[in-house]
């Protein structure tokens, strides 16, 4: 390890040597079109650059116009295609003194145009041209620390290398070049080379001289983007480079590379667009076309909303024209790194160290675990190591034929790293280098983003779920299982919600609602509905009286926002249950035949929108084995889908599946759903309780004798049941009790209810009062009230208070037998 660290440190202290050497090879060439374009990439490789230009005086002779760039799009750091001579610019003042300017963050902030630069750590350099009278390079990065000393040599290296300004453009009739158009943007007559035209198998003597007829070939798909660049009102001073496809007579679409510049008109001429076209795939050794893909990444991340997005457009853009073998994309998290993308998936592709460590779906492995990965994340370049270097083993098996390291840093930090590998000895032009250069800049900024986003949705995921049933309660006679899925677009929380309530005596209320829109106050006031509902059910009231008393609340909130809501009371002993709807679908119903019925329950209007509504109560008949289905309408309904086809198809799609795991039968309903709205599903199988409960009722009148018919009646009823002499004692005791604070404490109708069932017997008193019975902390000997509830509280095995409509219900049970 030490040698490969002493190593990099040599290749650190010569990279300027390095530079000099690419860059003297390159002048040394024959003269290309694309040489200056090519000279300027060594900023990107050799001085760890994210864009270099070059400027160049007009014709004018006022403005320092964009001539060529390589790197990232310049739009990303507010760089303009030209610059006045006389301003105030970094680039006029390198021009008019002839000595380089460098630029932190803090300089920069100063500058005129520092509100079209991203925030961050941006670093800008401009170095006049010796050898090109008026122009001078500008060259932009996010490093740490910006362009150190080895930096700024080589980027007066590429300075020097770079050639005299553009040629002057050719004057109508004159003969141009083989590759080179000239296209006159007020009328669209164009003059091209014979190269072109025979790219575009056009003979010179078929050729009319219109734009149009060169466009007319080209792949429909393609047009757009060729359209900007030739429109005038569309293209603006200085470089442009695209590629597109052309048809072809016989195989596949050609692509071809486009590069031009407009020269501004003046004295009458028209302002005319010139530049070269050129097969593209001859340009590129290995048909990589840096610039392109570059602009296709940025694209791509520009619409990358979350982490994963991201992985994914860096491995699209990346492995198939690299023909890389394998991309693995990190998050660095607190000096761990948390792969998001193994590009190919299969565990086998990747070391073993890989598989033995990182067993997770989504790995993840300490840095200092990887030295060499460790020390190129902290230098945060990227580094290229090919076929034969001495590497940790789980570096070395990712890429034996050679190994390509970008560190993603945006806003001073590291964002996290990308790994690529080849399997065979792969050679690293300056082209790749390039285009990984400019790619771990662009992936880092979007990962920045990504992350954030993430963390807003893990936010927003975190209140949805508060929001929502932590989990169902078990049920007796019944299997209740519930479903949400947010929508796939935006961040706002929505207004969908569901619950399973509870009541007395075996009944539960089953609760599907959604709040109108996707905001903040919706998932407000969907949690206001839904502790509203179950509270109102708590009290006893029938199901029409409670969603009566909800469309009350919401009316008195004074909201702008309606919700709808559908309610089932289930009757778990009779197997009966009541609906109502207040503007909400209706329940499906899977019968224990297979057969499926969408329940034609009467509906009333939504909550909040009328204060004298009705909310009818229709009745459902649920045998053994029969499946209730709750939804909200983003499971059903979409944009290309009627609501009523939907249901259908919900129907259809309950009737298929197999009631016996309804888990899995949730799972189903949901696989081919649409995400463009939030989805709550609530499923219920009804199994019928095992053991049917005894019951019996008695009301009380307020007569002298009162007490002792309640005692009479409960032994009668406990006699009839089966229940033994002690335990009927302990019961009369425990009636005598209740009764009595009933009919003391309180005013109007006191009601005894008996239910035994499974040898449990639950002793019921229902009186008008809400006041609940208060147990005594201690009790002297001249107190007179007070002992029944201890005494109560002492035969029980437990004991309680549930509000009821208007009142309350002191209740207690023992175990018969004990």
């Amino acid at each position: 390890m030490a040698n490969v660290v002493s190593e990099g440190a040599t290749a650190r202290r010569t990279r300027s040597l390095r530079a000099e050497l690419a860059l003297s090879t390159l002048t040394s060439e024959p003269a290309t079109d694309d040489r200056l374009h090519r000279v300027l990439e060594q900023a990107l490789v050799f001085a760890g650059a994210a864009f270099a230009a070059v400027y160049t005086c007009g014709e004018g002779g006022d403005l320092l116009c964009l001539a060529e760039s390589a790197g990232v799009p310049r739009t990303l750091y507010g760089l303009r295609d030209a610059y006045p001579l006389e301003g105030r610019s970094p680039a006029a003042e390198a021009r008019r003194t002839g000595r380089a300017v460098w630029l932190g963050p803090e300089e920069l902030a100063g500058c005129a145009d520092s509100r079209r630069m991203p925030a961050g750590d941006v670093f800008l350099a401009v170095v006049p041209l010796g050898g090109c009278e008026g122009g001078c390079l500008v060259a932009v990065t996010e490093s740490p620390g910006g362009f150190d000393s080895e930096d700024r040599e080589c980027l007066e290296l590429v300075a020097r290398a770079v050639a005299c300004p553009a040629p002057a453009e050719t004057a109508h009739g004159e003969e141009l070049p083989p590759g080179a158009f000239s296209l006159a943007m007020d009328t669209g007559r164009v003059e091209v080379g014979d190269d072109i035209l025979r790219l575009f198998d056009i003979g010179r003597s078929d050729f009319d001289g219109k734009v149009e007829t060169l466009l007319s070939l080209t792949v429909p798909e393609d047009l757009p983007s060729l359209m900007s660049v030739v429109e005038a009102d569309h293209m603006s001073i200085g470089e442009r480079e695209l590629e597109f496809r052309i048809l072809q007579p016989d195989g596949p679409p050609r692509w071809l590379r486009l590069r031009g510049r407009l020269l501004p008109g003046g004295e009458g001429r028209p302002a005319r667009l010139v530049g070269t076209v050129a097969d593209a795939s001859t340009m590129r050794a290995g048909g990589v076309t840096d610039v392109t893909r570059v602009q296709r990444l940025a694209a791509a991340l520009a619409t990358a909303g979350t982490v994963r997005d991201v992985s994914q457009a860096v491995v699209g853009a990346l492995r198939k024209p690299l023909q890389a073998d394998r991309i693995a994309l990190a998050e660095l998290e607190n000096d761990r790194l948390v792969v998001t993308v193994l590009d190919p998936p299969e565990p086998e592709a990747w070391p073993e160290l890989w598989r033995l460590e990182w067993r997770t779906e989504w790995p993840d492995a300490p840095v200092r675990a990887m030295p060499t990965l460790a020390a190129a994340l902290r230098e945060g370049r990227a580094q290229i190591w090919p076929a034969g270097t001495s590497l940790e083993p789980a570096l070395a098996e990712v890429g034996p034929g050679g190994l390509a390291v970008l560190p993603l840093a945006a806003g001073g930090r590291m964002a996290g790293v990308c790994l690529i590998g080849w399997d065979t000895p792969h050679d690293f032009g300056p082209d790749e280098r390039a285009l990984l250069t400019a790619s771990a800049g662009l992936a880092g900024q979007a990962l920045m983003r990504a992350h954030a986003f993430d963390a807003e949705h893990e936010l927003v995921g975190m209140l949805q779920r508060t929001l929502l049933p932590r989990r169902l309660p078990k049920l007796p006679g019944a299997e209740a299982v519930a479903r949400y899925l947010p929508a796939t677009a935006g961040l706002e929380v929505g207004g969908d919600w569901y619950d399973v309530i509870p009541l007395p005596d075996n009944h539960v209320a089953f609760v599907i609602g959604d709040v109108q829109g996707h905001s903040a106050a919706a998932a407000t006031l969907m949690g206001q509905m839904r502790t509203a509902l179950r509270a109102y059910a708590a009290e006893g009231h029938p199901p029409d009286v409670v969603v009566s008393h909800a469309n009350r609340l919401l009316l008195e909130l004074e909201t702008d926002l309606f919700a709808t809501c559908a309610y089932v009371d289930v009757d778990m002993e009779a197997g009966t249950a009541w609906c109502v709807r207040a503007g909400h679908l209706p329940p499906v119903l899977r019968h224990p035949d297979g057969s499926v019925e969408i329940a034609e329950a009467e509906g009333g209007p939504p909550l909040g929108v009328l204060s004298q509504a009705d909310f009818p109560m229709t009745p459902l008949r649920l045998q053994p084995g029969t499946v209730l289905a709750l939804t909200t309408d983003g499971l059903v309904e979409s944009p290309q889908a009627d609501i009523d086809d939907g249901m259908n198809r919900l129907a259809e799609g309950l009737a298929a599946v197999d009631p016996a795991h309804l888990g899995l039968v949730a799972d189903a309903l949901l696989t081919d759903a649409g995400r463009s709205d939030d989805i709550a599903l609530l499923l219920m199988r009804y199994n019928g309780l095992a053991v049917r409960p005894l019951r019996e009722s008695w009301t009380v009148w307020r007569v002298p004798e009162a007490v002792r018919h309640a005692r009479r009646f409960t032994r009668r009823t406990l006699r009839s049941w089966g229940v033994g002499d002690d335990d009927i004692d302990a019961a009369l005791l425990i009636v005598s009790e209740l009764v009595t604070n009933g009919l003391v404490h309180t005013e109007g109708q006191v009601r005894l209810d008996l239910t035994l069932v499974n040898h449990r017997l639950r002793v019921a008193v229902a009186d008008g009062s809400p006041r609940t019975p208060v147990k005594p902390t201690s009790i002297g000997w001249e107190a007179t009230g007070g002992r029944g509830i201890l005494l109560v509280e002492a035969m029980s095995a437990a004991w309680g208070t549930l509000p009821v409509s208007g009142g309350k219900q002191v209740w207690s049970e023992l175990v018969l037998g004990r």
